[in-house]
This record gives C-alpha cells, sequence and structure tokens, in this order.
C-alpha cells in the first residue's frame, strides 16, 4: 500500500511540472529609438513578440535584425514595418543572439519566449497582404 502511495505521489508530481512547464519569458525589451540588445540565450523552438506604437499614424517605423551573438553574423532581418501593430515571429532553431532595432517615432516593445514544441505547433503562419 504504501508503494502505491509513493507511485502516486510521483506521478502527480512528474504531471505537475510536465504541465507547469510551457512558454516562459526569456528577456523584455523596449524603447523608442535605435540600439542593439543584450544578449539571450534560447533553445528551440522560441518566438519574437513584438509590439510598436507611435503617436503618428503614417511616420512610424520599425525594422528588427537578429544577431548571431558568438559570430556576430547578421542572421537575417525579423521585421519591417511602417504601422501600427503586433505579431510574432517563431524560430526553430536556438542559439545565443542579440537583436538589432531601428525605430523613428515608435514604442515598441520585443520580447522573447521560449516554448516547446507542442506551443509551436499550434502557430500557423500568417499569409502576407
Amino acid at each position: 500500500m504504501r508503494s502505491t502511495w509513493i507511485l502516486c505521489a510521483a506521478l502527480c508530481a512528474l504531471l505537475t511540472q510536465s504541465v507547469a512547464v510551457g512558454k516562459s519569458l526569456v528577456r523584455d525589451f523596449r524603447g523608442t529609438g535605435n540600439t542593439t540588445t543584450a544578449d539571450f540565450t534560447v533553445e528551440g523552438p522560441w518566438l519574437l513578440d513584438w509590439r510598436l506604437d507611435g503617436r503618428y499614424e503614417s511616420l512610424i517605423a520599425l525594422d528588427i535584425s537578429l544577431i548571431d551573438s558568438t559570430s556576430g553574423r547578421h542572421v537575417g532581418r525579423v521585421l519591417h514595418t511602417k504601422f501600427r501593430g503586433n505579431g510574432v515571429k517563431l524560430f526553430d532553431e536556438g542559439g545565443t543572439y542579440r537583436l538589432r532595432i531601428s525605430s523613428t517615432l515608435a514604442e515598441w516593445r520585443v520580447k522573447i519566449e521560449q516554448i516547446t514544441p507542442e506551443e509551436a505547433e499550434q502557430y500557423t503562419p500568417r499569409r502576407e497582404r
């Protein structure tokens, strides 16, 4: 009876731990100008969650590039927009990165979130306009 109780308690602890592991915030960057962020390390898959706001409707802009921190290599442009809004970008490969952010007359926020493969399956790409 005691061994059954111990087994049940261990199973409950394992289930609780696996449920608790999910999307977690790695870094949160905010600003109004141009910057290169501090390094952050993520494992694949992960999300870049962005938001752009500003006082002007047509004069704002945001450009985000991903930089490999180890080599300094430009991995690619993540985002370029001239409109207020928000969105997410899913990445499959992990690493140590930094972001190069350029903005014009804008207030921006970029969150880096670690997600599970199961959560990544729920993200579907939006079709371009």
